[in-house]
């Protein structure tokens, strides 16, 4: 007669978090050291070797959570060729203060405190307001949809763009990427927040930030990647926008001595949108739920998109 089915054997590549050991044992798992005995992989960031070599040696994993919303390093890293695992992310998970951040953002920008931060004299009265302003967001995402709500007591009038055209909850309209240039034509405020992947590397190019509302502001939470920073400085240095904000860069960290640095109409604050303060209960949460619906054989929050790359 067979005894009891073994929980599942649950691994971490490096030590986790202090909390792991408990919210394995409450969702009916069991913590293994990689290798054989390996069903779920837990990453939490680091030297994605470490990680490589951790599946190496657990030829049974059939499921792997990642730390962060974004998946690029590791769709450029080939990790998702693997067959029979399913990987999911943060993605969705710290939407709330990336799409706070991209509020604060959107307003300082507006009403031109990067330049009054700056200043030594009182100046001229300027600014724009929020209220009634056309906003395009790029993505349709968790960070798009809760800024969506942020931005809904300013009466703005909303358009997403993303890949298909279907409605996204809060945007007054929705249309695929090959409408982006009518779009920016029409915007006062363009919001960053689409997944990088080879198809959305430098989304707004040259063109594309030609193409953008004399005066409008460009913010992005999401990736450096997505924006051609040297099309971004001529277009900051020419006059022709009224401003960019940027909590991501291209190359990130930004170099000291960067034109972004210095130009009056931009304002960069080093990847802090979803500080590590910030983020630590939304990941533990969305860690802890993930593995409950792998005991129990229950679809996942945050599957990754192997072919879309997010």
């Amino acid at each position: 007669m067979s005894g009891p089915t073994p929980a599942p054997g649950v691994s971490v590549v490096r030590p986790g978090p202090g909390w792991l050991p408990d919210a394995v044992a409450a969702a009916g798992g069991r913590l293994v050291e990689p290798g054989p005995a390996t069903q779920a992989l837990l990453w939490f960031g680091g030297d994605l070797a470490d990680l490589r070599t951790a599946l190496a040696s657990a030829p049974g994993t059939r499921w792997v959570q990642l730390p962060s919303a974004g998946v690029d390093a590791y769709a450029d890293g080939g990790f998702f060729a693997a067959d029979g695992i399913t990987w999911t992310s943060a993605k969705g998970a710290f939407s709330r203060p990336v799409a706070e951040h991209a509020l604060a953002l959107t307003l300082a920008t507006l009403r031109h405190l990067p330049r009054r931060a700056r200043a030594r004299t009182w100046g001229e009265p300027a600014g724009t307001s929020l209220f009634g302003a056309d906003v395009l967001v790029l993505g349709a995402g968790g960070i798009a949809r809760t800024f969506l709500d942020l931005i809904a007591p300013f009466g703005t009038r909303t358009v997403v763009v993303r890949r298909q055209a279907e409605p996204v909850p809060g945007a007054d309209r929705t249309v695929t990427t090959e409408h982006l240039g009518t779009e920016l034509a029409r915007a006062d405020v363009v919001v960053v927040a689409a997944a990088l992947t080879t198809q959305t590397r430098a989304l707004l190019g040259a063109d594309e930030l030609a193409a953008m509302k004399p005066g409008a502001v460009l913010v992005n939470i999401a990736r450096g990647g997505l924006v051609d920073t040297d099309a971004l400085v001529t277009a900051l240095a020419s006059g022709r926008l009224g401003g960019a904000a940027l909590d991501v860069t291209d190359p990130e960290p930004l170099p000291d001595g960067h034109p972004l640095w210095d130009l009056p109409t931009a304002l960069v604050t080093p990847h802090t949108a979803d500080t590590r303060e910030m983020i630590e209960p939304l990941l533990r949460a969305r860690v802890e739920e993930n593995l409950r619906r792998f005991v129990a054989g229950r679809p996942f929050e945050g599957v990754v998109d192997a072919v879309a790359g997010y």
